[in-house]
C-alpha cells in the first residue's frame, strides 16, 4: 500500500508541462540506451542544470523504452536523497513520449578521466576520491537504497579545476530500496562490476554495492580490471569464481593495506564481504597517508603509474554501442587529445610509437563492429524493399486488369448503343409505312363509302375495326421485332 502510494503521488508531481517553456536546452553532455542527458538553462533564474530525456515505454508488449514504474522508482529514490556526494534532483516534467529530470549539473567529467590525465597517483589520493565514494554510498545504506550500478562512468567531478575535486554518484535508474523480509532478485548492471549474487539470480541486498566499490578500487590502483575476461561469459564465470589475483606487474607500487581492503570487499559470500560501516573504519581508509611501511614513510610517498589506466578509459570509451555511437566517438576524440597533452615530451620514440599502434587497433576493431552493424542492417533494408516491390507488382498487375475489364465492359455497351440506334432506325421506317398504308386504307374505306352510300352499315363497322387493329398491330409488330432484336 505504501509503495502503490508513493508511486500515485508521484504520477501527481510530474508536471505535465513543456519543459522549453521553462528551460533553455542545450548540448548533448552524454547519453545511454533510452535516455539523454542535455546542458539546459532555467529561464528565471539563469541557472545552469542536466536534462534527463527518459524515453517511457508505449506499451508493456514494447520492449523500447523504460516503463514507468521504473521511472517513479527513481525519480521517488532522488527526491529522497540529499547529500554533497550524490547527484540532486531539481525538478521532473513529463510530456507525450519522455519524462525530463532536471538534475545538478555535473561538470567535471569522470573520475577515471580525471585520474587518467595526471603522470601518477599517490594511494593518498588514491584513498580521498575512496573515501567520498564510501560516504556517498554509506548516506544511501542508512536508507537502505542499493545503487546497484556502482561504475566508474557513474561516479562524476562537481568540478576538476579544484586541487581535491568533488565526487558525485549518479545515474539511479537501477536502484531500490531494499525493505526488511521482501525477497529482491534481479539481473541487471554492468557485467564487468555485478556481485556474484546478481549473477547467480540470489536476493540482493546493499553488499552488491560494496562489492562493485571493490572492483573500482582494484582499477583505480592498477587500471586493470579484475574479472573482465575476452567475452561476457567468460567475465561472469570469473566473478562467479572469484578468479583474481594481484599481479606484481600492476601492484608492485601497491600497500599490503589496500590489498587487503579490496580482498575484504571482493567475498563472494556477503555475509563476511565487508559493510560500508567496517569500509569507511578500514585502515587504509582511516590511516591518512600512513599506509606505507615504516622503512618508506621517511622518503615521498609511492606514486602509482597512470598509464594503464589511461588504457583502460581509452578502451572503455572505444566501446560504441549503435545508439551511443556519436558520444563515443566525442568522448574517444577527447580522450586521446588529453593524452596527447599530457604525455607530449615525457615518451620516447618507441613509447609513442607502441601507444599509437594500439590505436589504430582499437579504431580498426571500432570500424569492423561498426561495419558489421551497418551490414547487417543494410540487409534488413534490402528485404524491405524487395517485399515492397513484390507488393507494387502485384497492384500494378491487379490494375492493369482491372482497365482491361473496363474497356471490355466499355466496348460491349458500345455495342449495345449501336443495335439500338440500328432498331430504332428500323423502328420509324416501319411506323412511317404502316402510317402511309394505314391512311391509304382509310382512303379506300372513305371512297368505298361514298361509293355505295352506306355509312353505319357493313362499311362503317369495318372501318373502325380498321382504325382499331392497324394501331395495336403496329404496336405489337414494333415490340415483337425489338425483343427479337435484342435476343440476337
Amino acid at each position: 500500500m505504501v509503495q502503490a502510494s508513493m508511486r500515485s503521488s508521484n504520477m501527481e508531481t510530474f508536471k505535465q508541462q513543456k519543459v522549453e517553456d521553462f528551460y533553455d536546452i542545450g548540448e548533448e553532455l552524454g547519453s545511454g540506451q533510452f535516455a539523454i542527458v542535455k546542458k539546459c538553462r532555467e529561464k528565471s533564474t539563469g541557472l545552469e542544470y542536466a536534462a534527463k530525456f527518459i524515453k517511457k515505454r508505449q506499451s508493456r508488449a514494447s520492449r523500447r523504452g523504460v516503463c514507468r514504474e521504473e521511472i517513479e522508482r527513481e525519480v521517488s529514490i532522488l527526491r529522497q536523497v540529499l547529500h554533497p556526494n550524490i547527484i540532486t534532483l531539481h525538478d521532473v516534467y513529463e510530456n507525450r513520449t519522455d519524462v525530463v529530470l532536471i538534475l545538478e549539473l555535473v561538470s567535471g567529467g569522470e573520475l577515471f578521466d580525471f585520474l587518467a590525465q595526471k603522470e601518477s597517483l599517490s594511494e593518498e589520493e588514491a584513498t580521498s576520491f575512496i573515501k567520498q565514494i564510501l560516504d556517498g554510498v554509506n548516506y544511501l545504506h542508512t536508507k537502505k537504497i542499493a545503487h546497484f550500478d556502482l561504475k566508474p562512468e557513474n561516479i562524476m567531478l562537481l568540478d576538476k579545476n579544484i586541487p581535491i575535486p568533488h565526487i558525485k554518484l549518479i545515474d539511479f535508474g537501477l536502484a531500490h530500496e531494499i525493505e526488511d523480509g521482501v525477497e529482491f532478485k534481479n539481473i541487471f548492471g554492468t557485467p564487468e562490476f555485478v556481485a556474484p549474487e546478481i549473477v547467480n539470480y540470489e536476493p540482493l541486498g546493499l553488499e552488491a554495492d560494496m562489492w562493485s566499490i571493490g572492483v573500482i578500487t582494484y582499477i583505480l590502483l592498477s587500471g586493470a580490471s579484475p574479472f573482465l575476461g575476452d567475452t561476457k561469459q567468460e567475465t561472469l564465470a570469473n566473478i562467479t569464481a572469484v578468479s583474481y589475483d594481484f599481479d606484481e606487474e600492476f601492484f608492485s607500487q601497491t600497500s599490503e593495506l589496500a590489498k587487503d581492503f579490496i580482498r575484504k570487499l571482493l567475498v563472494k559470500e556477503t555475509r563476511k564481504r565487508l559493510t560500508i560501516q567496517e569500509a569507511l573504519r578500514h585502515p587504509w581508509i582511516t590511516s591518512e597517508g600512513e599506509v606505507r611501511a615504516p622503512e618508506q614513510r621517511k622518503t615521498q610517498p609511492t606514486q602509482l603509474k597512470t598509464k594503464r589506466l589511461r588504457e583502460y578509459t581509452l578502451k572503455c570509451h572505444s566501446s560504441m554501442p549503435p545508439n551511443n555511437t556519436y558520444v563515443n566517438f566525442e568522448r574517444f576524440a577527447q580522450v586521446v587529445e588529453d593524452m596527447a597533452q599530457v604525455d607530449q615530451g615525457c615518451r620516447a620514440l618507441v613509447g609513442a610509437r607502441d601507444t599509437l599502434q594500439d590505436d589504430v587497433e582499437t579504431l580498426v576493431s571500432i570500424f569492423n563492429e561498426k561495419e558489421a552493424w551497418y551490414r547487417e542492417e543494410n540487409e534488413s533494408a534490402r528485404h524491405n524493399l524487395s517485399q515492397l516491390r513484390y507488393e507494387f507488382r502485384k497492384l500494378e498487375s491487379l490494375k492493369k486488369l482491372l482497365r482491361e475489364d473496363i474497356q471490355a465492359t466499355g466496348a460491349s455497351f458500345g455495342g449495345v448503343a449501336r443495335k439500338l440506334d440500328h432498331l430504332h432506325t428500323q423502328f420509324e421506317a416501319l411506323r412511317q409505312e404502316l402510317s402511309a398504308d394505314l391512311q391509304w386504307m382509310q382512303e379506300v374505306m372513305i371512297s368505298f363509302q361514298l361509293e355505295s352510300g352506306d355509312t353505319d352499315g357493313l362499311g362503317a363497322m369495318f372501318h373502325q375495326d380498321a382504325s382499331d387493329s392497324l394501331p395495336e398491330l403496329l404496336s405489337r409488330s414494333h415490340t415483337e421485332e425489338v425483343l427479337a432484336s435484342l435476343k440476337l
